[in-house]
Order: C-alpha cells, then sequence, then structure tokens
C-alpha cells in the first residue's frame, strides 16, 4: 500500500511538472516573463505574495540563492512585525480572507510604478489576495497570478468585487492542481492526500526566475542575480546589487 502511494504520487507529480516544462517550452510563459524583465529594466521590484502554501511560491521568487534581486516578499505577518496587530492574528486563516488586510499591507511597503505583483493562490478566492491584486491594478502595475483555474472556477470568490485573482490579473499561470489540491486516494472513503500545488508554484517560480535570467543575458545584459551567503563571496556580491535597491527589498538574502 505505502508504494503504491508513493508511486502514484510521484506519477501525479511528474505529469503536472512535464506539463509545465512543455508550457513553458512552446512559449507559455512568455508574456509573465516579458513583464518582469520589463520591469526590472526600468528599475522595479518583482513583489511577490501568497498566504497558506502559497507563501512557498514568494519565497521561491524572493531572496534566495540562485534568484533576482530586485524582488521582495510580502506577507500577512508583515502586520504584525512591521504593524500594530497582535501575533494571534496570524492564528487560522481569518486574516488571509480578510478583504481590508490588502490597505493595511500596502501601507507597510514601498512600492514603485515600475513594480510587479506576483501572486500565487490555489483558490485564487480569498479577500487578501483578490484585495492586494485589486489595489495593485488600481495603482498601475502588473499583475501576474499563478492559481489553479480548475479549483477557482468550482468555487465563489469570498472578496466583497465578487472577483477571483484569475480575473482580476494581466497575466494568468495555471498551477495545474486539481480542485481539492490533494490527488491521492488513501483508503476507502474518498479522501484524498498528496497535494501538489506548492511543488508546481515553486517549479512555475524557478521557471519564471530562470526565464527572466535568460532574457536579460541574450540581451547582452548581466542579470541580477543571487548568490548563496553561504559560498565564499556570496555576500559581497549580493550587497553589491542590493545596495541599489536599498530598502525596497527588505533585508532578504
Amino acid at each position: 500500500m505505502t508504494r503504491d502511494v508513493f508511486g502514484a504520487f510521484d506519477e501525479q507529480v511528474r505529469t503536472r511538472l512535464s506539463a509545465l516544462q512543455s508550457i513553458a517550452q512552446s512559449g507559455g510563459l512568455d508574456e509573465a516573463v516579458e513583464v518582469m524583465v520589463a520591469s526590472i529594466r526600468n528599475g522595479g521590484v518583482l513583489q511577490a505574495f501568497g498566504t497558506g502554501h502559497s507563501q512557498a511560491f514568494a519565497m521561491e521568487i524572493a531572496g534566495r540563492a540562485g534568484g533576482l534581486i530586485p524582488t521582495h516578499a510580502i506577507a500577512l505577518r508583515d502586520t504584525v512585525l512591521m504593524g500594530d496587530r497582535p501575533a494571534s492574528d496570524l492564528g487560522g486563516g481569518l486574516l488571509e480572507r480578510d478583504a481590508d488586510i490588502a490597505d493595511e499591507l500596502w501601507s507597510l511597503h514601498e512600492f514603485h510604478p515600475e513594480d510587479v505583483f506576483l501572486i500565487a493562490s490555489n483558490s485564487g478566492v480569498n479577500g487578501s489576495i483578490v484585495g492586494i491584486a485589486l489595489r495593485a491594478k488600481e495603482k498601475g502595475h502588473k499583475v501576474i497570478a499563478v492559481t489553479s483555474l480548475e479549483h477557482t472556477n468550482a468555487v465563489t470568490p469570498k472578496h466583497p468585487s465578487g472577483k477571483r485573482l484569475a480575473e482580476v490579473a494581466d497575466v494568468v499561470i495555471d498551477n495545474l492542481a486539481p480542485f481539492g489540491d490533494a490527488t491521492v486516494p488513501v483508503g476507502d472513503d474518498g479522501v484524498l492526500a498528496g497535494a501538489v500545488s506548492s511543488i508546481t508554484a515553486a517549479y512555475i517560480a524557478q521557471l519564471l526566475t530562470l526565464g527572466t535570467a535568460a532574457r536579460i543575458q541574450e540581451a547582452g545584459e548581466t542579470p541580477p542575480l543571487y548568490l548563496s551567503a553561504n559560498i565564499p563571496g556570496g555576500d559581497e556580491h549580493n550587497d553589491a546589487l542590493k545596495a541599489r535597491y536599498g530598502e525596497r527589498i527588505g533585508s532578504m538574502a
């Protein structure tokens, strides 16, 4: 039984990653990459946001070895670390469903007109996610969404606007996760395990990073990429490039 579910999950993941690779190879990510390249060339920062497990997407985009330096992760915990909310507000899922939290988060960060927002949400309907996307669009920013089209189209939006993330974004990338996210039956009661959205979203984040860096390199420019801080010269390399953006990219390293 155990080996069966391992094999079944492997198949579910491999099939989706292979499909995403085909999408990328056929140009399906080109529009997003062009938006990201234009932002960086114009001095912009790639602003990444996700709640719940979709925070993993933002962490793949912003502040990691092999990643692009002009990146910044927005998180619900910023309302505690930088704002006035008590830590207890982070418990449960109420905050990510709060449509008003977008205004609070917006007030805590410095955004420039050239910045692009990369927003990940498997369901694409929670108030904070849609709220940030709407606020970004209102301020003239491009929005790239990573979401499950199967899931988001099957559920009711929770934002007062009645909109889904996919309906707000300029560019939509399907993370190919199924409705409910989990993929492998365990037992006879119909309950599934083996969620895939975090894996596919992380893969998409890396494809977007690679595509953007390659496009910059092809133009004869040097892509601004982080080195690992845990190799000789890593800190010096990173600090020199991070200095161009200052507090706009926070203290990520």
